[in-house]
C-alpha cells in the first residue's frame, strides 16, 4: 500500500521534492553556463526537466520545467518566464513517453526528436508575439539574417530555433538516458 502511495503522488516524498529541486538547479546552472561559453545549438536548460520527467513522471516533470523558468526570471532575466510553457510541455512529453515506452537509448532518442519539434512550435510564436522574434540568445543573428533576407517574421524565428533544438533536445534526451543507465537503482524510484 505504502508503495502505491509513492507512485501516485512522488513528491510526497522526501526524495521526490529533493529531485525536483535538483531538477531546477540542474536546468538554471547548465543553462546559464551553455550561454555563457555560448555554445553552439546547445541550450542544456532542460536537462533537469527531461531528468524528473523520466524519474518522477509527466508532472513533477512539468512542476520542474514552469519553475525552473518562473525562478530564473526571477533572479536573471524575466524574458524567460513566458517560456514555462515549453518547459512544461516538455516535462509532460518526456514523462509521459518515459511511462509507456520505458527510457531506454531508442525512447530517448525519438522523444528527444520529438520535443525538438514541439518545444520551437510553442516557443516561437511566444517570441514574435512578446519580444518580436528577438529573444537575446545565439539564435537572434540567424533570425536577423534571415528577416533581412525577406523571410516572414515566424518563419526567420522559427527556423534557428529548430535547427538548435534538434541538436539540443535530442542530446539533452541522451544525455539524461545516459545519466539514468549509470544511477543505483535505489535512486530512481524503481525505473529503470
Amino acid at each position: 500500500m505504502m508503495e502505491l502511495q509513492k507512485k501516485a503522488a512522488p513528491f510526497s516524498s522526501t526524495g521526490g521534492m529533493i529531485y525536483a529541486s535538483l531538477g531546477v538547479v540542474l536546468n538554471i546552472v547548465l543553462g546559464t553556463l551553455a550561454q555563457t561559453l555560448q555554445i553552439p545549438l546547445l541550450f542544456l536548460d532542460t536537462v533537469g526537466t527531461i531528468f524528473v520527467a523520466v524519474v518522477l513522471g509527466p508532472f513533477a516533470g512539468a512542476l520542474t520545467g514552469g519553475l525552473t523558468n518562473v525562478i530564473q526570471g526571477m533572479i536573471t532575466n524575466p524574458r524567460t518566464i513566458p517560456f514555462a510553457l515549453v518547459n512544461i510541455a516538455i516535462g509532460l512529453i518526456v514523462g509521459f513517453m518515459a511511462k509507456k515506452y520505458g527510457f531506454k537509448f531508442k525512447t530517448a532518442l525519438i522523444t528527444g526528436g520529438i520535443v525538438a519539434v514541439v518545444a520551437p512550435l510553442i516557443g516561437t510564436p511566444i517570441a514574435v508575439v512578446m519580444y518580436g522574434g528577438v529573444t537575446g540568445g545565439g539564435t537572434d543573428i540567424i533570425f536577423a539574417w534571415l528577416l533581412a533576407s525577406g523571410q516572414r517574421i515566424f518563419t526567420a524565428a522559427f527556423i534557428p530555433r529548430i535547427t538548435g533544438n534538434l541538436v539540443d533536445k535530442i542530446g539533452s534526451c541522451l544525455l539524461v538516458w545516459y545519466v539514468i543507465r549509470k544511477m543505483p537503482p535505489q535512486y530512481l524510484f524503481g525505473k529503470r
